[in-house]
């Protein structure tokens, strides 16, 4: 009988252990999805913000249908916020722009944290996630 008492504690141990871990993976993952939307949430903001500057004249602080003097200020962005840092990456053109987000978790233990680059154009945008 207290052969089989202690097998049972043994084998409670290993699946209580096993649900720990699986409990584990499961949080990190679900952090880093939540990260990586909370990007893209604040650059969907962004965008918002820098097409309307870039459809704002000039004289009323706006880019004049121009976004080769555009910069995260202009438009009102943060360099950071709880989600992330972000940059204008590469060099402005006078019909786009690529703004950079990278998170705070890294998804796919790389070591590089969730990266999101958008191209934003005066009437449209394309996004592409590099590390999820």
């Amino acid at each position: 009988m207290g052969q089989q008492q202690l097998l049972l504690i043994v084998l409670g141990v290993i699946i209580v252990g096993i649900a720990v871990v699986a409990g584990i993976s499961m949080f990190t993952s679900g952090a880093a999805q939540a990260n990586l939307e909370g990007v893209i949430s604040d650059m969907t903001n962004f965008r918002s913000n820098a097409q309307g500057w870039f459809r704002k004249p000039v004289s009323l602080g706006g880019g004049g249908r121009d976004f080769t003097d555009v910069t995260l200020a202009a438009f009102g962005a943060p360099s950071s916020t709880d989600n992330g840092t972000y940059s204008i990456s590469g060099t402005p053109t006078a019909t786009s722009f690529v703004l950079q987000g990278l998170g705070t978790e890294d998804g796919d233990d790389d070591g590089t944290n969730v990266t999101v680059m958008m191209t934003i154009y005066g009437d449209s945008v394309a996004t592409n996630i590099t590390n999820r």
